[in-house]
């Protein structure tokens, strides 16, 4: 299940790539690229920082398969019908929630200080994203929007309190790994839904320069 999970997000950060090559009128093998390092970006500097060799998509090609698929079929349906590039939030915000339970269940497997775990889990759902906005010549998202990385370290902190209060189990028929995981991507995901919808953020830096604009 968490497999098929990884996947999704992987499909999920992929659109989100598609989508700003699209706003970028990239050509097909930009839209690949761009969709390639969004979904797999932050699982790769995760696996470097965790000592994993080889990456995880290096031991299974599927990632590579799947990224690139969602890329080619997101091209082929622009050429159909236009599509809506101009918000990429909300499939972001999936694949976010998705990549940070992942990142943080990962860096537990390593035996990795709960404060590494959580920063495992960040570094896998924001730094796709950031290597997509940076190669498409914009300011990432999690400098310039809502509550975004602090979302994704809400969501890593409830997984991982669960984790040790229910290391092991079940809740019925859900092992409780898993439905720890889905209370995780759902704190993330909540947090980052609300904040788009009411443009939430943490407060800002100010100078008295900038008081003054």
């Amino acid at each position: 299940m968490i497999y098929y999970l990884d996947l999704f997000g992987v499909v999920v950060f992929a659109i989100t790539g598609s989508l700003a090559a699209g706003r970028k009128q990239l050509d097909l093998l930009g839209v690949v690229v761009l969709a390639i390092v969004t979904a797999l970006g932050g699982g790769t500097i995760r696996d470097l920082l965790l000592g994993a060799s080889p990456v995880f998509w290096i031991r299974d090609i599927n990632y590579i398969l799947f990224s690139a698929g969602t890329a080619v079929l997101v091209f082929v349906v622009s050429q159909v019908r236009p599509l809506d590039s101009a918000s990429i939030r909300i499939p972001d915000a999936f694949g976010l929630a998705i990549f940070t339970v992942i990142g943080v269940d990962i860096a537990l497997a390593h035996d990795v200080s709960w404060v590494v775990a959580v920063i495992m889990g960040m570094m896998t759902g924001v730094a796709g994203g950031m290597l997509r906005d940076i190669l498409a010549g914009e300011i990432p998202l999690i400098l310039r929007t809502e509550i975004y990385a602090t979302a994704s370290m809400c969501g890593a902190l409830v997984f991982i309190g669960l984790s040790s209060v229910y290391p092991t189990g079940s809740y019925g028929p859900f092992p409780v790994e898993m439905t720890n995981m889905l209370a995780g991507m759902l704190v993330t995901l909540t947090l980052r839904l609300v904040a788009i919808r009411w443009n939430l953020s943490l407060p800002v830096f100010r100078t008295k320069s900038t008081d003054q604009g």
